[in-house]
């Protein structure tokens, strides 16, 4: 599996070329995380989100189906007690009805066969009043991909979409989500946010 090659290397990557994102993007996303929440995080990776979730919520089970990510996410949450690490498949997540306060998955809608299949797993285990929230690079620029993304896809990554801004707002719009809320957090790559209250 690819993530699992690059696991090693991928917290280095993502800083050499894109760290005002790589660190801004788990400052956002932990701005909507209150002291209460019960937190799950789908695609969790080396925990580049992760550690900024921990510090400011109750409990956060942070998983990735990539094994190798997982321990260097393990790694990385050594000094947070409050996080479980586990392997889960966003499209089949282990979990009953409305556990979860917020859910997040940051920067894996675009490599999945069927995003909105994900999506309704994510709203699934979320509580009514809850929030899903989405971070996803918008690798596309004047309609090319990004440098980075081509290196990524030479590598062997598996980009099943790959969105700007618009294209982003367009893909929740096809899904039938509403009053959906975007962050940009601006870089090299620029990363946006989706907010999406479950009702």
């Amino acid at each position: 599996m690819f993530w699992d090659k690059v696991s090693g290397l991928y917290d280095l990557l993502e800083t050499v070329f894109n760290g005002k994102v790589y660190t801004n993007t788990g400052l956002v996303v932990a701005d909507e995380i209150e002291t209460d929440d019960y937190v799950l995080e789908c695609a969790c990776g080396t925990g580049a989100i992760s550690k900024y979730i921990a510090p400011v919520c109750t409990k956060l089970v942070a998983t990735d189906y990539s094994v190798n990510m997982l321990k260097v996410a393990a790694k990385n949450m050594k000094p947070y007690d409050n996080v479980i690490i586990k392997r889960a498949d966003i499209t089949n997540l282990k979990s009953k009805d409305e556990v979860f306060d917020k859910v997040v998955a940051g920067n894996v809608i675009h490599l999945l066969d069927d995003p909105y299949a994900a999506l309704d797993e994510l709203f699934r285990v979320c509580k009514t009043g809850g929030k899903v929230i989405i971070p996803t690079y918008t690798t596309l620029h004047n309609g090319k991909p990004s440098f980075f993304v081509s290196l990524f896809k030479k590598a062997g990554a598996s980009f099943q979409r790959e969105f700007d801004l618009d294209s982003y707002k367009q893909f929740f719009a096809d899904g039938g989500y509403e009053d959906v809320e975007y962050h940009v957090v601006d870089g090299a790559i620029p990363c946006v946010v989706a907010v999406l209250v479950k009702k």
